[in-house]
């Protein structure tokens, strides 16, 4: 049997940043479906939660998986329900690309607390903020 435990931090946003997910409802509801399907295709996703143009996950990936599948899964999955449920007034999507960092074991709280707080978080500061500041902090060059 193997053991592993590898955390990452993904973070993906709606098309063109739209502000789509304009109530804290509709994003409860959206959350608790992505949660729910997450479990469904035994993705372990240990914490969820955005603003209204981005979603933050911390999954913890299985063997048999690698992140550019689970993050297909997850939008692709989210992206037509909400639609077939018209969640949205116009067509809904998550933009292509996304952000995904390893975590540490003992930054593991931190980031549970970051991802929880984001109704707070994003009062102070807009999702085009917080995305440079991941580029800058993870050295990640476009």
């Amino acid at each position: 049997m193997s053991f592993i435990k590898i955390y990452v931090h993904i973070v993906f946003s709606t098309r063109n940043r739209i502000p789509y997910l304009n109530t804290f409802d509709l994003r409860i509801k959206i959350w608790k479906h992505i949660k729910e399907y997450a479990s469904e295709k035994e993705i372990f996703l240990d914490m969820i939660n955005g603003y209204s143009d981005h979603c933050h996950c911390l999954i913890s990936l299985g063997s048999d998986q690698n992140i550019e599948k689970v993050v297909q899964l997850l939008k692709g999955e989210s992206s037509y329900w909400i639609n077939k449920n018209q969640l949205t007034k116009d067509k809904f999507a998550w933009q292509d690309e996304y952000f995904a960092v390893s975590v540490s074991e003992t930054k593991l709280d931190a980031v549970r607390n970051y991802i929880k707080n984001q109704e707070k978080h994003h009062q102070k500061k807009s999702f085009t903020e917080e995305y440079q500041e991941f580029i800058e902090k993870y050295n990640l060059k476009m």
